[in-house]
């Protein structure tokens, strides 16, 4: 079969590469020919070796992919033949809190990826796709679709009418903006682009705040929620961290989902005390909050945000254009 290995560090240098076939699935494994992938930030921090230098290679990379099972293994009650299916990004964190050795072990990171012809799965590391979606829309889900659905509903009390502040309009930005619109929440959207908070408002978004021209993007959302917002999707990192504090109300919450403009500690503890804020670090999610999402999919028919498909043969031309941030949602490919 086909892949593409991370060999050396850097897009240019991706390798499209002959490997073995899987062997037969062995007891409560599950053979699934893949048919989509989906882009996320990680993938391209880790092809460019910033991710962690120290990943073993080679290394087969993404995360995320969706296909259709061509044969289970003896003891496999979980599918049959011929069900779509998307493989879990943490495929030993099946419920519960997470935990070291649940955790450990993620696609495309620490154990080989999705972006193949065939993959053997663990039955306990797949779910079945809502059946309203295509293969492209399914393989956004595991993890920009499910961080969103983490952040907004694991955790917290969501509650229609509570304000939702969501930084950017990347893939989980996307999603968090769909499930909180059709939670019944007010949503406020921000960009650099007037265009792209166009789209945003297409979808539900309340309120949209251009970042670029209002710098102090933190001070107009007060002016649009005095009191403050409920809740912070933050996607930025330390730079914007201190302008999602001071956005939110007393007892209001910041679920940190990203670090596009960097890491180092930018927070004082004054503002957590006084206003009693809460800081949660979302790291994507389970098998059984996968499930609860796609029951919400197929209930209120929301449709993944697909920007752009390429074929997977050009996974380098995909990655480029991830990099230049131009995509409004998510970036597919489509394998054969």
């Amino acid at each position: 079969m086909k892949a593409f290995e991370i060999q050396e560090f850097g897009i240019d240098k991706l390798a499209f590469v002959d490997r073995e076939d899987p062997a037969a699935p062995a007891s409560g494994e599950v053979l699934v020919r893949l048919t989509a992938a989906s882009l996320n930030y990680r993938d391209l921090m880790i092809v460019k070796g910033v991710y962690n230098p120290k990943l073993k290679r080679p290394l087969i990379p993404l995360s995320d992919a969706a296909g259709v099972v061509e044969k289970i293994g003896p003891g496999v009650s979980r599918f049959k033949e011929g069900d779509r299916v998307a493989g879990c990004f943490f495929p030993e964190w099946p419920d519960g809190p997470p935990a070291p050795e649940k955790v450990r072990p993620a696609l495309g990171g620490s154990i080989d990826g999705v972006l193949r012809q065939r993959m053997l799965f663990r039955q306990d590391g797949l779910v079945r796709v809502p059946s309203s979606l295509s293969d492209e829309q399914a393989a956004t889900l595991p993890c920009a679709g499910l961080t969103a659905w983490h952040a907004l509903f694991e955790h917290l009390d969501s509650r229609p009418g509570e304000t939702v502040l969501i930084q950017g309009t990347g893939g989980v930005s996307i999603f968090a903006l769909q499930f909180a619109h059709a939670a019944g929440m007010r949503t406020i959207v921000t960009s650099s682009s007037d265009e792209k908070l166009q789209r945003a408002k297409q979808l539900g978004a309340n309120e949209t705040i251009n970042y670029k021209t209002s710098p102090d993007w933190d001070e107009a959302a007060r002016k649009l929620i005095p009191e403050g917002v409920g809740h912070v999707i933050e996607v930025g990192g330390s730079d914007t961290m201190p302008r999602s504090l001071r956005a939110l109300r007393m007892h209001g919450t910041v679920s940190v989902i990203g670090v596009l403009s960097g890491v180092e500690p930018a927070v004082g503890p004054r503002d957590l005390l006084i206003n009693s804020l809460r800081i949660q670090g979302i790291y994507v999610g389970s098998r059984a909050m996968f499930e609860r999402m796609n029951e919400a999919i197929e209930l209120h028919r929301i449709r993944p945000v697909v920007d752009r498909m390429f074929p997977w043969t050009e996974f380098k031309q995909a990655l480029r254009y991830m990099e230049g941030q131009q995509h409004f949602g998510k970036i597919c490919l489509k394998i054969e």
